[in-house]
């Protein structure tokens, strides 16, 4: 699910659009009429898509675009004098009046785009602390002392019992130097 959060100056149109997109299949999680409520909603989101207006109550999507977290993208709607003064690469545009198929197509999109970065994120290997690494280095060196095997050998041989036991790289080392130390 792509987090969806409206804001523009006036909440009944901030509603109108959510329904529009809610109507299209789409989980709006919040319709505001400020920056700082957008701000306030995205606490504890990681990344999703703000629609907003070029000018809210509070502050200019400008200034909203630089205070959100580096997960989000936005979609400008304003007028296409001000989006030929005011054009980002940054940000997303659409033109008013809007035309509710423009708004569903550029949406869905601009979903698949946070769909396709969160699935690189989730394919990147995770990083190991100094401390893990540490602890696999020395279940290898006693494996390579004990049993006479090289480090590829002693890699391998924690990496398949990690794979067989259904535990990760570390937790199988500290199982290996448990087990040879008794």
């Amino acid at each position: 699910m792509i987090n969806i959060i409206v804001v523009l100056p006036k909440i009944e149109d901030a509603k109108g659009i959510r329904g529009v997109l809610m109507k299209n299949g789409f989980q709006v999680t919040a319709a505001c009429s400020t920056g700082a409520q957008v701000l306030s909603q995205i606490q504890d989101i990681n990344d999703g898509i703000v629609i907003c207006s070029y000018k809210m109550a509070d502050m200019i999507y400008s200034e909203l675009h630089d205070c959100l977290p580096p997960g989000f993208d936005m979609l400008l709607l304003a007028s296409q004098a001000v989006l030929n003064e005011h054009r980002r690469s940054d940000i997303m545009c659409l033109a008013m009046p809007l035309k509710v198929h423009e708004l569903i197509n550029t949406v869905e999109m601009m979903s698949q785009a946070i769909a396709r970065r969160r699935r690189r994120e989730k394919a990147k290997p995770r990083v190991r602390r100094p401390e893990e690494e540490a602890l696999i280095k020395e279940a290898k060196e006693l494996l390579m002392s004990r049993n006479h095997m090289t480090e590829e050998e002693a890699h391998r041989y924690i990496q398949k019992s990690s794979m067989d036991s259904g535990t990760n790289m570390v937790e199988t080392a500290q199982m290996v130097l448990t087990m040879v130390r008794k």
